[in-house]
């Protein structure tokens, strides 16, 4: 069998210039399909996602209880350098998963309490009882999610979680302008 013999190299010469035309190899292996039989990839995706959706409850269960083990750890043991990142980790991991598992309420409160672990200059002087109102926060509108009249509520203990955040934050930043400038930045999580 013989082999086809490659294109060559197009140069076509103009009064200034010069352009060089390379062959395209790939369309000797391109395969053509109908247009019936067109992949849409992001179809594909979101159906791959409303079956998982089924499996999002139990996975936010599991983030959550997460958070509870880690704040109970601090309540139970103090506050040491590997249950402080185990609650960071598991608040970091809510507000990044909590948005696509369809909790963005919770994502939001996630963020707040993520916000004073980073931005508190010394975390053994923050107060315990905002670290335990935003699991607290967390947890009760995960709870109360699927219910109608409780989303408004969620919203505003979710904005009333940060307000309070960021007063404190402010507060015990006020000598530190670098960190003010980040307190003051806006959300990186989505509003919905």
């Amino acid at each position: 069998m013989a082999k086809d013999k490659a294109p060559l190299v197009q140069i076509e010469t103009f009064a200034g210039h010069q352009v060089i035309t390379q062959p395209n190899p790939l369309r000797t292996v391109m395969r053509r399909v109908d247009e019936k039989d067109l992949d849409d990839p992001v179809a594909r995706a979101e159906a791959a996602l409303a079956g998982l959706s089924g499996e999002f409850k139990d996975w936010m269960t599991i983030e959550c209880t997460r958070l509870a083990d880690a704040h109970a750890a601090i309540l139970k043991d103090g506050l040491n350098p590997q249950n402080r990142a185990e609650l960071f980790r598991a608040a970091h991991d809510i507000k990044g998963d909590a948005a696509t598992f369809g909790y963005p309420i919770a994502a939001a409160a996630a963020e707040s309490l993520c916000r004073i672990i980073e931005h508190a200059p010394d975390f053994d002087q923050v107060p315990p009882e905002l670290i335990t109102h935003h699991v607290n926060g967390i947890q009760a509108i995960f709870r109360e999610h699927g219910k109608i009249e409780q989303m408004d509520m969620a919203e505003k203990l979710s904005s009333r979680l940060r307000s309070v955040a960021d007063e404190y934050l402010i507060h015990v930043n006020r000598d530190r302008p670098e960190h003010l400038e980040a307190i003051m930045s806006p959300s990186l999580v989505p509003e919905d």
